[in-house]
């Protein structure tokens, strides 16, 4: 099983790009840096519940949407 942090940044990168939105601009949209997005996405760090939040919003989708996405994509590594 791939770890949380792994499954999350590919979940966010997943929704980002399906709403083709550039890293800069999903930063922006989120209100958070983008190097910061470029950590998410690369598994690199752990997330605190308010940023999951701004960035499910930023998604447009629900947390538990974002949630469930990320323990799908855990399941699927196995």
């Amino acid at each position: 099983m791939i770890p949380i942090e792994k499954a999350f940044g590919i979940t966010v990168r997943k929704l980002r790009t399906r709403l083709g939105l550039s890293q800069e601009d999903f930063a922006d949209k989120a209100g958070i840096h983008r190097t910061y997005v470029s950590a998410i996405e690369l598994g690199k760090v752990q997330v605190s519940i308010a940023v999951a939040m701004k960035l499910a919003m930023a998604l447009e989708v629900s947390v538990a949407k974002l949630w469930t996405d990320v323990e799908k994509a855990m399941r699927s590594s196995t």
